[in-house]
């Protein structure tokens, strides 16, 4: 009884999480739109990428994190104790208490902070770190889909605010990402739910469909994560980019599409999660900067 509440609560939790990322993704669409979708519109057709290793090269919210570093938001030791918690999460699969621990992590980047003033960071740590990682091949992807007259959306667990950023950026519709509760234009430490993250992505993507007018069976889904199954399943066309192991197995069992993008490791047969890789590398560099500067005379 007590695994079947715990079920019971994360189903609900990944409801209201894609239910609350829905809502904001949709307003701040339309909140921007002054105008009508172009005649010829393909308005029951989207396509849906998830971000971290499909669109871009590393973790989003690893990248903004150094960022806040070099700002001074917290230290290094903060981005070391949060840069296992990724990795461990990648490399091992879901845990409750480590889903939690994720989830307390990503939200002590922003409590207390003005949400203008986060937007704002995001824009600079974008074309700082982010910008020069997108995976151009993705992005053509991405760009089919925009000349096709559909209209495509990033589904991803960083911050809705700094996947917003980066859709724009990108030139896409806009963006599915995790919510986190305001008062007064400042972060609470509080979600709205949980992170966005397995089914809360697919509960995310039907909320919006809802929304739009979509007709899922017409949608596209891209990811390189066995964790975004849900969200590849609810949708026509699902396209493994970039896969891990278990997700190129899925893929083949379901006949699912799979591109691979990435150089040199096509044949690898053991294959480390680019996202472990990009989280080391970062660990290493902030390690070696602190260490350099202490030793500066």
């Amino acid at each position: 009884m007590r695994n079947r509440k715990a079920f019971d609560d994360q189903a609900q939790a990944a409801e209201i999480a894609g239910a609350a990322s829905a809502e904001a993704a949709y307003n701040a669409v339309h909140e921007e739109e002054e105008t009508h979708l172009p005649p010829g519109t393909d308005l029951t057709a989207a396509a849906f990428f998830d971000v971290d290793n499909t669109m871009m090269q590393g973790a989003s919210i690893f990248h903004f994190a150094r960022g806040l570093v070099a700002r001074n938001f917290f230290t290094t030791g903060d981005l070391l104790r949060f840069a296992w918690l990724q990795i461990k999460f990648r490399l091992l699969g879901e845990d409750a208490q480590d889903t939690s621990r994720a989830r307390e992590g990503a939200l002590a980047f922003v409590a207390g902070r003005q949400v203008a003033e986060i937007v704002d960071l995001g824009e600079e740590i974008y074309d700082e770190l982010m910008a020069d990682r997108i995976y151009p091949r993705t992005r053509e992807l991405a760009q089919r889909h925009l000349d096709a007259g559909q209209r495509v959306w990033l589904v991803t667990a960083t911050p809705v605010e700094l996947a917003q950023i980066i859709g724009r950026r990108l030139g896409l519709t806009g963006a599915l990402g995790t919510v986190a509760e305001t008062e007064d234009g400042q972060y609470t430490g509080r979600l709205f739910g949980e992170l966005l993250h397995g089914q809360a992505k697919a509960a995310a993507i039907r909320s919006l469909a809802a929304r739009e007018g979509l007709d899922l069976r017409r949608c596209t889904a891209y990811s390189d994560s066995v964790n975004d199954v849900p969200m590849l399943s609810v949708v026509g066309t699902a396209v493994a980019i970039n896969p891990d192991s278990a997700l190129r197995d899925v893929a083949r069992e379901r006949g699912w599409q799979i591109r691979d993008f990435r150089t040199g490791r096509k044949a690898a047969k053991f294959w480390v999660p680019p996202t472990a890789l990009v989280v080391l590398a970062g660990i290493a560099a902030v390690i070696w900067r602190s260490i350099w500067r202490r030793a500066k005379p």
